[in-house]
């Protein structure tokens, strides 16, 4: 049974393992700093072999189709070595979401890698130091293993739209990628090769714009999905958002989750006022909020599992009327591989958000995107690029499997299922001895060079 409640442990300290992956994968990148450094040379800040692009060089390079995390930073990064990068994206108005707001440490070493780490600031962003973990009335914390980094390096959390903002225009302040607003409406294909998109800009005025490579990343949503890849969407359950304003956490700057019954849920700052709060509601629905039952099953159900220090914040944020809701999807990455076009972010790969490992599997495809393409300054070259691209899908398979694999424990271990079993066993779980074994875990994991992929 402890093996059980551990499994779950495991998995919604996803963060932690998701970490230790990139800590150990970025040790080992450091041995191949000198290599990696020449290899790169020619492409140096929006110039290609030491002479800046022109105009008259040529269409755009590369088209990206959303500016969410994955889009933005996709531009940004595509734009400093020196592609020219058409970004259209439906709304760029500050985005307001409930998800997409904790970055595991593992994310903000990617966020360094690629050269965007000042995003998380000015922006109010927390840092986050590790996990609280509590259930019947007993509580403890795990933190990161941060001993080996400079002082900065922690978890971050945040309000989504600011961070996709700053990274937008992180990404504009390039002379040669172009934020546009617009909806891509299909994928230009000529002889099974994508060669751009169509889209629809204000007015309803149709444009197409072509370019030898077009990254979609338009998020969960996604409408050209079904065109790159098997979308296999699975929804298990439903979050619950609220902000819980002007109270305080029992652990400072740390992610609390609640194993609650029949499902966790989860509290972490956003700013220096405010607390998310996401319930995790199992199953195809999710109570109404119009006709009152969404309130009762707050007050009756979960707030009664939720830590005392909370609980005043919690019921006061339920009568402010904020409360939102999502469906949490899970999409295993199965590509059509598809000359000239590749999916990224959410609308390529989706895991279970509780264990918050989205943003790092996003930036840390993106940086094995781009020291792929670093070499392929003509992408043009459509046989060489399709063979870079089919790279891609081997290359991001170690830290891509192994956070979406952690996640996927969540879905196959329910709280409430063990819940059940401990009754039928008769077995008390002591959660000190499940997290002991997670954080076991995380220190083996940090001395590993590497996770295999499956």
């Amino acid at each position: 049974m402890e093996v059980l409640y551990g499994a779950v442990a495991a998995s919604l300290l996803l963060g932690f393992l998701g970490f230790c992956y990139v800590l150990a994968s970025s040790k080992k990148e450091a041995k191949g700093k000198v290599e990696g450094n020449a290899r790169s040379a020619a492409v140096i800040d929006g110039s290609v072999d030491g002479r800046p692009r022109s105009e008259d060089d040529g269409a755009t390079d590369v088209i990206v189709v959303g500016a969410g995390v994955a889009g933005a930073a996709i531009a940004y990064v595509l734009g400093k070595d020196g592609h020219r990068v058409h970004v259209i994206e439906r709304d760029l108005s500050e985005p307001d979401r409930i998800v997409g707001e904790l970055l595991q440490p593992g994310g903000y070493l990617k966020l360094i890698e690629l050269g965007l780490q000042d995003c998380v600031e000015e922006i109010d962003a927390q840092r986050v130091l590790g996990y609280a973990l509590f259930k019947d009335g007993r509580n403890t914390k795990v933190s990161y293993p941060l001993e080996e980094f400079s002082s900065d390096v922690s978890g971050r959390s945040f309000h989504n739209g600011r961070f996709i903002q700053r990274m937008r225009e992180k990404a504009a302040s390039l002379p040669n990628v172009q934020l546009e607003q617009g909806t891509v409406t299909s994928l230009l294909e000529e002889n099974g090769t994508v060669k751009g998109v169509v889209y629809k800009v204000k007015g309803g005025v149709e444009s197409k714009a072509c370019a030898p490579l077009t990254i979609v990343c338009d998020g969960c949503f996604s409408n050209l999905r079904k065109s790159l890849c098997h979308p296999n969407v699975d929804v298990p359950s439903y979050f619950v958002g609220l902000v819980l304003k002007n109270c305080e956490l029992p652990y400072p700057n740390h992610g609390h989750v609640i194993l609650a019954n029949p499902s966790p849920i989860l509290f972490y700052p956003i700013s220096s006022t405010e607390v998310r709060c996401l319930v995790d509601v199992p199953g195809p629905k999710v109570p109404s909020i119009t006709n009152g039952e969404m309130t009762n099953y707050l007050k009756t159900v979960v707030a009664p599992q939720v830590p005392p220090q909370l609980y005043d914040a919690f019921i006061s944020a339920i009568d402010s009327g904020s409360i939102r809701t999502m469906p949490n999807k899970s999409m295993p990455a199965s590509p059509y591989p598809t000359p000239g076009a590749l999916l990224m972010g959410d609308a390529f790969n989706m895991r279970h958000p509780l264990t918050g490992g989205g943003m790092t599997v996003a930036l840390s495809d993106i940086v094995v995107l781009r020291n792929l393409l670093k070499p392929l300054h003509d992408l043009n070259d459509s046989s060489s690029l399709c063979k870079y691209l089919e790279s891609f899908y081997t290359l991001r398979k170690p830290v891509a499997s192994t956070i979406n694999t952690l996640a996927g424990a969540y879905t196959r271990f329910s709280v409430h299922h063990l819940m059940k079993l401990e009754m039928r066993c008769g077995m008390p779980v002591l959660i000190t001895s499940a997290l002991e074994g997670c954080s076991q875990m995380v220190q083996w994991l940090c001395c590993q060079d590497s996770i295999p992929a499956h």
